[in-house]
């Protein structure tokens, strides 16, 4: 009886824990959900639905309640999720058989339909064809269809086909009928395809969207979105194609173009009678991983996509603004869903909205699964040098891929990469091995300690530790070549892929200086000069929406040089054999000296202040200002924004990317992939870096909620960071500040720049 009344004590133990925990659930999710509200731009009013009722996001949370998910429970994927891993942050069960491949691809099905897509309906069991007009094109026969289908056959679909004069069976050329793509169907008909057109695109190319009528018909059934609705009506083209015998049904590839790209990628994953896709130029929510469309690449964000666009995706991608690394899936895992069938990523390197690195890292993600499959030549890559829309030239590499994949030719693609940077490369090239062992375990706590563990308590002694602190910073960054101009050439690419100058009215003088550009207040004589460093911005390097602040950084007084940094922008062909030719230094290395020969030739210059030049960056930049200043005495002052995260601490935190960002991810600084999992053995960390550029001034911009740092940890840095300062008699000339944002130099995180401006320089 005892023993009854204790289960049953248990039980309700039990039952009001589980209750606890949903109750913190909800209050976790509501938490999150005003948290994205404080940050979120107003909503874009947009003439297209995201459901039949509602045209915005918030109108769609407000009248759902929809709250996001608890991100407390979510596992944390700082880098793209594995598509051969089960139970990812989980259990972390490695993929071996193909059955739990299959289970693996039904649960990947499963996140996008929730979180990116939409649910959307079986296949129609009514469909019906009915031609409604035919002619003959020369040798071609056109041919328009009306396919009437679902409830009461209330949804249509026209199709255009263009059928060739010989004898079928023929390879089946799927795209939308735009106007503006007749040429790669003109191509197509050239090599002997039949092709088919579908009217589920933007009505602005010239014929209405049949399939925008869906989302009425539908739902609330199933609340897929745009995107998936074109996806879900190429595939009710493919059931047609399926009907008629002058159509070889283990041919058929699908492609389009940017947004269309998009909707080809989904339908091929979700539909395997397309044996071949070549999404062209669709970028997020396409080729290019979420994960790296975040405001720190200064490409399409989440944020961005979803507030212009609220009607191409589900409106629950839009609580991952910020989140990225939270959400389960993300578009390597869509590719991997096209295997074993063939896919070719395609898109232009030089496109404003792009970001080769992610294409190229979702790439090689999801060739795991086409090895594993046995099928790796089925993936391949096309980065071509052009504009978001391609040319007659690329046309004809996208149908080489489709010959290649229903062997009808014998171009192979040559899937070249821009980034085919990895650490494992890298110490093939340079021989390096360093064992962590050899380096003392650190703290924060030992940043006023000497090397013996004493407390240092003078200037003096502060120095002498400075001058150790910059003996690690080089050891880190490798081993620089004697002499090494700078590449003051690079401004020829920026002609060729129209990247130009931004154009301010206040300066007086616009001067292309070496690989950059220094803008001049009118006026102004021996004025302060800022040299502003850019992020993570691949194909734009330091010109796209620079315009405002250099504008008003002149206004201000300001001198102010931008220019490329090596890797991006202007300089991405000369970042990609970085490694071959200087395998025992660093890319950061050689940003560092390119801004030691924009002082060196600054410092020249009569109407600038070779006392007064300051750094400033954000994201990458501002980690390549700190190292700068804290190696170079001539750099009077330093704006960070989002710039580090404590390295030695960063192995705790599996939601951030730490020293991996730094030595596998962008390849700035290799030597640092030696301590992974060593990480308390690092040489030098943030808090050593800062504080050996005291007692200059110094603000620190870090964002609450940015994504990528550990924003106790920033704390705590900056706390005995202060300590050096205070030490050096300069405690007003160390600032740093915590805005209540996530990581994006925009609105409040801008007016703090702005503030440490003011206050400290």
């Amino acid at each position: 009886m005892v023993s009854g009344k204790i289960k049953t004590s248990v039980c309700i133990c039990l039952l009001v824990l589980v209750c606890l925990a949903a109750a913190d659930n909800i209050e976790n999710r509501k938490a999150f959900l005003k948290q994205l509200k404080d940050v979120l731009p107003k909503d874009r009013q947009s003439e297209r639905r995201i459901s039949p009722i509602d045209k915005n996001w918030t109108s769609w949370q407000k009248r759902t309640g929809e709250l996001p998910p608890d991100f407390n429970s979510m596992p944390s994927l700082p880098f793209l999720p594995e598509p051969l891993i089960l139970d990812e942050g989980g259990k972390n069960i490695p993929i071996e058989t193909s059955q739990q491949w299959q289970e693996k691809r039904q649960w990947i099905k499963q996140q996008v339909k929730l979180w990116i897509s939409g649910t959307f309906p079986p296949a129609p069991e009514n469909l019906k064809a009915e031609i409604i007009s035919e002619k003959i094109i020369g040798q071609v026969t056109e041919r328009v269809v009306l396919l009437s289908f679902g409830p009461e056959h209330k949804a249509k679909l026209h199709l255009n086909l263009l059928i060739p004069a010989s004898n079928g069976p023929f390879p089946v050329f799927l795209t939308q009928w735009k106007k503006e793509l007749n040429c790669w169907a003109h191509a197509a008909i050239a090599r002997g395809y039949m092709v088919c057109r579908y009217t589920a695109t933007d009505p602005k190319y010239g014929y209405e969207d049949d399939a925008e009528k869906y989302l009425d018909i539908w739902y609330p059934q199933y609340d897929f979105s745009c995107l998936m609705r074109w996806a879900w009506a190429a595939s009710r083209a493919v059931d047609h194609i399926y009907t008629l015998e002058m159509a070889n049904k283990k041919q058929i590839g699908i492609t389009g173009l940017s947004r269309n790209g998009k909707a080809s990628l989904l339908a091929a994953a979700f539909d395997e009678r397309i044996t071949a896709a070549v999404p062209v130029s669709g970028l997020t929510g396409e080729s290019n991983p979420y994960r790296y469309t975040s405001e720190k690449y200064n490409n399409e964000s989440i944020e961005a996509i979803t507030r212009n666009f609220p009607n191409w995706f589900h409106p629950r991608l839009r609580f991952f603004v910020g989140r990225e690394h939270k959400l389960p899936v993300d578009q390597n895992l869509v590719m991997a869903l096209v295997a074993p069938r063939h896919l070719m990523l395609a898109s232009s390197f030089t496109e404003s909205q792009g970001n080769p690195l992610g294409v190229e890292l979702a790439y090689k993600s999801a060739k795991k699964a086409y090895d594993f499959l046995g099928a790796g030549n089925n993936i391949a890559i096309d980065l071509r040098f052009g504009y978001h829309k391609p040319a007659a030239r690329d046309y004809e590499r996208f149908l080489d891929f489709f010959d290649y994949a229903f062997n009808r030719g014998n171009i192979r693609p040559a899937n070249k990469l821009y980034y085919d940077y990895s650490f494992e490369k890298w110490k093939g090239l340079s021989k390096e091995n360093i064992e962590p062992a050899k380096f003392p375990a650190k703290t924060a706590d030992d940043l006023l300690k000497d090397s013996q563990g004493r407390q240092i308590i003078t200037a003096d002694q502060w120095q002498e530790k400075r001058k150790k602190i910059k003996e690690n910073i080089s050891f880190i960054l490798g081993n620089k070549p004697d002499l090494i101009c700078p590449d003051i050439q690079a401004d020829a690419l920026r002609s060729v892929i129209n990247l130009n100058w931004p154009e301010i009215k206040a300066a007086h003088i616009t001067k292309d200086l070496l690989f950059g550009r220094l803008y001049i207040p009118k006026g102004k004589k021996n004025c302060p000069v800022i040299i502003y460093l850019h992020e993570y911005a691949h194909t734009t390097g330091c010109v796209r929406g620079k315009s405002d602040m250099i504008d008003k950084l002149v206004r201000k007084g300001f001198a102010v040089y931008i220019f490329d940094q090596i890797g991006y922008g202007t300089r991405m062909i000369e970042g990609r054999d970085f490694y071959n030719r200087w395998p025992r230094w660093s890319e950061m290395g050689r940003t560092i000296s390119d801004v030691k020969f924009a002082i060196d030739e600054l410092s020249k210059i009569e109407s600038i202040d070779s006392k007064k030049i300051f750094i400033a960056g954000y994201s990458l930049g501002a980690t390549v200002a700190l190292y700068s200043a804290a190696t170079d005495e001539r750099i009077a002052g330093v704006i960070s924004v989002c710039g580090f995260t404590p390295l030695r601490t960063s192995g705790e935190n599996k939601d951030i990317e730490g020293v991996k960002a730094y030595s596998h991810l962008h390849g700035l600084i290799p030597r640092l992939g030696f301590f992974i999992g060593h990480e308390k053995q690092v040489p030098v960390d943030f808090d050593e870096i800062i504080a050996s550029i005291a007692p200059r001034p110094v603000a620190i911009i870090a964002p609450k909620l940015d994504r990528d740092a550990d924003i106790a940890d920033i704390k705590k840095c900056c706390e005995y960071v202060g300590k050096v300062y205070q030490l050096l008699d300069a405690d007003e000339k160390f600032k740093f500040y915590y805005p209540h944002y996530y990581n994006r130099f925009y609105n409040v995180v801008m007016e703090d720049f702005y503030k440490a401006l003011d206050e400290i320089f």
